[in-house]
Order: C-alpha cells, then sequence, then structure tokens
C-alpha cells in the first residue's frame, strides 16, 4: 500500500511538472518540438504513422483506425486530445492508457530535454510539445507497430507534424481558432493540408464546398493520390435507434455487409466512412496487412467515449463534446433524427475562446431550456455562465445559471417531466467532468 502511495505521489508531481508548461500557452510551429526529439533520439521514426487533421471528427476517425488495425493484430499506438478524466488517456499503446510508472519515466526524460534546450537556446518547450514528445517515446518504448496521431490544432505548424506518416486524412473543416489558422474556411483547411506530405496518399472525409478546391490543389501540388472518402465509400444507416447503430458499407473493393456501429451520433457516419477510405488504402500500400473481416470487427468494437454518449435511456441523458458552431449543427441534426419531436434542454459550459452565439444557434428551435454552468477543471478558460445566459435567452431559451450536479440533476428531472431529452454538450472538458461525476455517483 506504501508503495503504491509513493507511486501515485510520484505520478502527481511529475504531471504537476508537465502541466506548469501551460503558462506558456500556444506557439505554433516545428523547431522547438523536433529540437526536443532529437535530444531523445527521434522515437517519432520508430513505427510508420497514420496522421489525422480536421476540425470535428478527427478523434473518432483516430478511434476507428486504431480499432481496425488492433482486430488485426498490430500493437498500436494512439495519440489523441485533450483528455476526458484524465491525461493517461491521450497516450495508448495496445488500447492501454500510459502506466503511472511509465508517464513519470517519459515526464522526467522530456523534462530533461526540455531544460536542456532552454539552457542552451533560451527557448522554453510548451506543455503539448511536451506531451507529445512523451507519447513517440512511449511508443518507442513499447514496440509499437504502428501509431495513429491526431493532430492538437491546424496541422501545418502542430507538433506533431514531425512525421512523415504513410497516409495523411482531413475530416470535416470548419471555423476554428481563428487567431492561429485564419479567419476563412479556405485559410483553415490550408492550414489542416499541412501535414500533407509529398507523394503520400491523402485521405479527405466529407467537408463544406469552400475547403475542397484547397484540398484538391495542395494535392495536386505535393503530388499526392486524393481519395475523397464521401465518393468511395457508401454507408447505408439501416437502423439508427438503441446504443448502436446498424450500418451497411460498401466500396468499389468491398463489401463489409451489415455492421454494427457503436458511435450513434449521425455525424458519425462521415467519420466511418473516411476511417474506412483509408482502412482501404493501407491495404492497397501492401505495408499494412488489414483485411475485411479486420475492418469490420475494428468498426463493431470501437469505443469513443463523450460523442452522442447515452448516458441513460430513461428519460434519455446524451453526453456530447462539439464544441464549434460545426460540430453544434451536426450534433442538432442527429437530436431531431433520434429523437424525433421530442422537447430538449442544454447544459452547457465553453471555453471563453469559443463562438459561443455560433454554437448555441445551431440549438435554436429545437432546445427550449439552458443550464449554463462554469467548466471546474478550467475556471481560466471556462467562458462565464452569466454570457452563456445572455446568449441564450437571445434564442429565445429559458437559461439560468448552475453548477454541474446541480444542473445535470435539473435537466434529468425536466426531460422526465417533459417527456423530453437532456443534452450535456459544449466541451470536452466538460465531458470529462460529467463521467468523473458519474464515476463518483455509482461508487
Amino acid at each position: 500500500m506504501m508503495k503504491n502511495k509513493t507511486r501515485e505521489s510520484e505520478v502527481q508531481r511529475a504531471l504537476e511538472r508537465l502541466y506548469k508548461r501551460r503558462r506558456f500557452g500556444i506557439r505554433p510551429g516545428l523547431d522547438v518540438e523536433q529540437e526536443i526529439l532529437k535530444r531523445l533520439g527521434n522515437p517519432e521514426r520508430c513505427c510508420p504513422v497514420i496522421h489525422v487533421a480536421g476540425t470535428n471528427g478527427k478523434g473518432s476517425v483516430c478511434a476507428l483506425l486504431e480499432s481496425m488495425l488492433r482486430a488485426a493484430g498490430y500493437r498500436v499506438g494512439l495519440y489523441t486530445s485533450p483528455h476526458l478524466a484524465r491525461f493517461h488517456e491521450r497516450i495508448r499503446v495496445g488500447n492501454r492508457e500510459i502506466s503511472g510508472e511509465a508517464l513519470a519515466r517519459v515526464v522526467a526524460e522530456v523534462e530533461q530535454a526540455c531544460d536542456e534546450i532552454h539552457g542552451h537556446l533560451g527557448w522554453t518547450p510548451t506543455f503539448f510539445e511536451s506531451a507529445t514528445a512523451m507519447a513517440f517515446l512511449h511508443f518507442q518504448r513499447e514496440q509499437a507497430d504502428v501509431a495513429v496521431i491526431e493532430v492538437g490544432m491546424g496541422g501545418r505548424l502542430d507538433a506533431t507534424n514531425v512525421v512523415m506518416p504513410l497516409i495523411s486524412v482531413i475530416t470535416r473543416v470548419s471555423l476554428e481558432h481563428t487567431a492561429y489558422l485564419g479567419a476563412t474556411i479556405e485559410a483553415i483547411a490550408g492550414e489542416k493540408c499541412g501535414i500533407v506530405k509529398p507523394g503520400r496518399p491523402v485521405v479527405a472525409g466529407p467537408t463544406c464546398k469552400e475547403a475542397w478546391p484547397v484540398i484538391r490543389r495542395i494535392a495536386r501540388e505535393r503530388g499526392c493520390r486524393l481519395i475523397e472518402a464521401e465518393q468511395d465509400v457508401n454507408v447505408a444507416v439501416r437502423s439508427p435507434e438503441g446504443p448502436f447503430q446498424t450500418v451497411s458499407v460498401e466500396t468499389p473493393g468491398a463489401s463489409y455487409g451489415t455492421l454494427r456501429f457503436p458511435l450513434i451520433g449521425l455525424y458519425q457516419i462521415e467519420n466511418l466512412a473516411t476511417a474506412v477510405a483509408t482502412a482501404e488504402v493501407l491495404r492497397q500500400s501492401g505495408e499494412i496487412r488489414l483485411s475485411e473481416r479486420d475492418v469490420a470487427t475494428g468498426v463493431a468494437t470501437v469505443a469513443w467515449p463523450g460523442r452522442f454518449q447515452a448516458l441513460q435511456a430513461d428519460p434519455p441523458l446524451v453526453l456530447d463534446g462539439a464544441h464549434n458552431p460545426g460540430a453544434a449543427e451536426a450534433l442538432a441534426r442527429s437530436v431531431k433524427r433520434l429523437y424525433k419531436g421530442k422537447s430538449v434542454s442544454l447544459v452547457t459550459g465553453m471555453c471563453r475562446d469559443k463562438d459561443g452565439p455560433g454554437f448555441l444557434k445551431a440549438f435554436a428551435g429545437l432546445a427550449r431550456r439552458l443550464w449554463a454552468v462554469p467548466l471546474e477543471t478550467e475556471p481560466e478558460r471556462s467562458m462565464r455562465p452569466s454570457d452563456l445566459c445572455a446568449i441564450g435567452r437571445g434564442l429565445g431559451l429559458e437559461a439560468s445559471e448552475s453548477v454541474l450536479t446541480d444542473a445535470v440533476a435539473k435537466a434529468e428531472a425536466w426531460a422526465h417531466e417533459c417527456g423530453g431529452v437532456g443534452l450535456i454538450t459544449g466541451s470536452l472538458f466538460l465531458v470529462g467532468e460529467v463521467l468523473a461525476l458519474k464515476q463518483r455517483i455509482r461508487h
């Protein structure tokens, strides 16, 4: 018991050192990341990489690809962000989160490299640069066969863009992080396509019309084969009800038949098409062994919490990490389709750098009630509940400030009384807080 407490204390101290780097903010660019990795022996070269960028859906696509590759018998490294409940979730090998002992070890090694860089070059590596280096180092230590890497922000200047991937994947593009990525869809698409490497294939999922000319131009200029998932993969929803969707998947080269798909938001259909298109390119490349059965098994067994996750069925309470207008619109369409005619209430907390008016506008005419809550785990980044309430009232919602525990209970009671649906959304940080709350209640 004493050893366990000592180990937990070591892990906590390691994470505290890592989180102190958040004060250095966001700094786009690759020089610092490349220098850290050079001092660690370039662990990013330890295995082939699938690199995924986009505004919405990239995490789900990463989860699907990891599940397919694992079904094929590969030892898969998965790096995603942000985490929901604890940092360990971001770095996985073989579907297992990095252990506390391994986490403490890679933090120490990366911190040493960061200190050397600061001492010799005067650079101060950020939290995300450090976390990315930790992921690559862990993948190398755990002898991952292949890695699936989610871009943090943008693509061109994201710390993950130090790899030469087998394939690059671009999911749906919409407006986000405009202070860093540009104020137009075209500019943001250009940044996302920064992960496209000369001569390497690129898969693009369904996206808005403004992004396509940019994606096609960059693929052409870099001599890349471009696969447009919407043209190559047909996904038909057979049954959208219950804790999973039943879908049929067909491509020019394969028939995957009828599959049970656990990710139930309708917006997940385009993510599924993107992942299947990517899997087919990998199969054709000869560098990855991936059968039709592996793809089907991966789809049927994928898990990705906090994305249209049904917390309970009666009354329905749904948790979703949507946090920008594009994701909110997709979420609203799913709610309308899956809960036809039911009244909807919202429990919402957001980061203050997000587009609150654009986000809530997607639910105008659908939702009737709003409880606005602060992000308790990110108080410095949280949008004020009073501001969310003002936006909601302007859209015709009955709105009030609350704290998460009370808001969830009120939304559940409201849904029970009205025969409606409670929807908790606005931030992945909020999703993590809700899952932690449910865990505490269960225990």
